[in-house]
């Protein structure tokens, strides 16, 4: 029996261009003589579709459009994922299902029983929970157990919230008691730095348990600031890989499951390129699938770290052709970042301008002397008028052009707040907002390991913002080794703040830290939207009140 996993970069609403894509896989994997398809979760709509599920409309066409898939489905099954409408009285409107279609038919479904409400999940908000035994679909003379992502994460603690069990429900504790052959699992499972070994640990723990061989699919792509990688499996039913697809991009994955050869999970991958390959996905599809932008995309380049590393990021996500770069000096500005910028553009390939800011900088000194005051040396009232400067300039070049402006903060300067709004923030995504800024140095050095791409000597400087005389981040900032381990216990880990001390950080430092991320949370709930790579990044997976007083 030939089983072909279909790994889809979908278009969340593009129900009629989702079916197609799903069609002509379908009929591709037939013409190599499989004997059943499987796609993605939720994959007429596109995942994670939110709020699309309340729109009556959008669940009439996507059950049309089902219908229609199924007409053109011959004697080789197709298990596509969909939004099902709950028929009965009471509970939520909808099940999280999967179509099984055939013979111009759909002839079965089966339907999601854990629904996740963490981190950047919210499926009860739409589904509800199915916890009904659910046979085995019989395919031939096999039986294929269908299920649906979260439902094979109930036996893992610390899935999403920390240190127990999520669910009481076991949606296998009826498998293992009747006979089925092999088990499909269809997935919507978003990327973090880990997380790809993580799922094959899971999968091939499982595949011992219930003594069958599994086959994983999952779609591919960035929606919104989820990045999804693809890398469909297969495990045997010893739990060892027999089949991976390609990571970040479409592929069709085709397993024999009496024919398993061995293949390698690839656990020893460089995580730093997997950072890279993530990030350069994520802004690809952002930019492809958002009407707007056709001009490509803009981003202030300054010669410092951050935009460096955005703007080769840019590059190649887009192509140097859409990539515009523009260094705006201050009087503050050192000559040496300015050089630094000049030699990354023509390093990359992409246009790149000069507008210096000083004109405005004096223009706002007088719109405002009198009004209150003008300090010299520069406070941050004048810091982040230069700031807003910069962003009022990139976003008049976005307008006029058509293109988004790419934010280059990171995500140890919008814990801490060391970001100013409407200025370095005006962004239309952030594209390192969830990189520490030891991890921009880190993939800067990668992507530097061949060829100087970025100047040697923008890495070797002290960081710094550039907006009075000398500045540098340390003024303001712990140094970012010392910064980034407490940040990342106290975000991601979710410790309290004696935890971090009792790891053998400074009591004061620790405080402080934690006192700024707490209040600067009114800031980040009005940045951009960033693109998801750790555990716990800022945005809708972390939901932290503004007005509160807690500690």
């Amino acid at each position: 029996m030939k089983i072909a996993l279909l790994q889809h970069n979908f278009i969340i609403g593009d129900i009629a261009g989702n079916a197609e894509k799903i069609l002509r896989g379908y009929r591709n994997a037939c013409n190599k003589h499989v004997d059943l398809v499987v796609s993605t979760e939720l994959a007429l709509f596109g995942y994670p579709p939110r709020d699309l599920l309340e729109r009556e409309d959008l669940i009439a066409q996507q059950l049309e459009a089902l219908n229609r898939m199924a007409g053109a489905v011959g004697r080789v099954p197709l298990v596509v994922g969909f939004a099902e409408r709950n028929e009965e009285k009471v509970g939520k409107p909808l099940f999280n299902s999967a179509a099984v279609l055939q013979n111009g038919l759909l002839q079965e479904t089966r339907r999601k029983a854990l629904l996740p409400t963490y981190d950047v999940f919210d499926e009860y908000r739409y589904f509800e929970p199915y916890t009904k035994p659910q046979s085995p679909v019989s395919i031939g003379e096999k039986r294929i157990g269908v299920v649906i992502c979260e439902d094979i994460w109930n036996g893992v603690e610390d899935a999403g919230v920390g240190g127990r069990k999520q669910y009481s429900f076991d949606p296998f504790q009826h498998f293992e008691k009747g006979h089925f052959d092999a088990l499909v699992v269809i997935n919507g499972s978003p990327y973090w730095w880990g997380k790809a070994e993580m799922r094959f640990r899971l999968v091939s723990d499982l595949a011992q348990r219930l003594k069958v061989p599994i086959f994983y699919s999952n779609q591919v792509g960035g929606n919104d600031e989820l990045i999804f990688d693809g890398r469909s499996f297969a495990v045997a039913q010893d739990g060892s890989c027999t089949a991976l697809a390609k990571a970040y991009q479409e592929d069709m994955l085709i397993v024999d499951l009496h024919q398993q050869t061995a293949a390698s999970f690839p656990t020893d991958v460089d995580k730093t390129e997997e950072v890279e390959n993530a990030l350069v996905l994520g802004l690809r599809d952002y930019v492809g699938k958002v009407n707007g932008f056709r001009g490509g995309a803009v981003l202030g380049l300054s010669g410092g770290i951050d935009s460096s590393l955005v703007a080769v990021l840019a590059a190649k996500a887009l192509g140097a052709k859409d990539v515009l770069a523009v260094a705006m000096p201050s009087p503050f500005s050192s000559r040496e970042s300015i050089e630094d910028a000049e030699t990354l553009s023509r390093n990359l390939g992409i246009d790149f301008f000069t507008i210096p800011i000083k004109e405005g900088f004096e223009a706002y000194r007088k719109m405002l002397d009198s009004t209150i005051g003008w300090s010299d040396p520069p406070t941050v009232t004048e810091e982040n008028i230069q700031s807003r400067i910069r962003g009022m300039i990139l976003m008049a070049i976005a307008n006029r052009q058509k293109r988004i402006v790419l934010g280059t903060g990171n995500k140890s300067e919008l814990a801490m707040g060391y970001a100013t709004l409407y200025g370095d923030m005006a962004a239309g995504l952030g594209i390192i907002s969830d990189l520490p800024k030891t991890l921009v140095y880190e993939l800067a050095r990668f992507i530097n390991r061949k060829n100087e791409i970025i100047p040697k000597r923008v890495l070797m400087k002290p960081p710094s913002a550039e907006l009075r005389p000398n500045q540098k981040d340390t003024d303001s900032l712990p140094p970012y080794d010392v910064l980034d381990p407490i940040l990342h216990a106290y975000v991601e880990e979710r410790k309290s703040a004696q935890e971090i001390i009792d790891g053998g950080h400074d009591r004061t430092l620790v405080n402080r830290i934690i006192r700024t991320v707490d209040m600067m949370e009114f800031k980040r709930r009005q940045a951009a939207p960033g693109l998801k790579i750790t555990t716990k990044a800022f945005g809708s997976g972390r939901r932290m009140p503004i007005a509160a007083r807690f500690s």
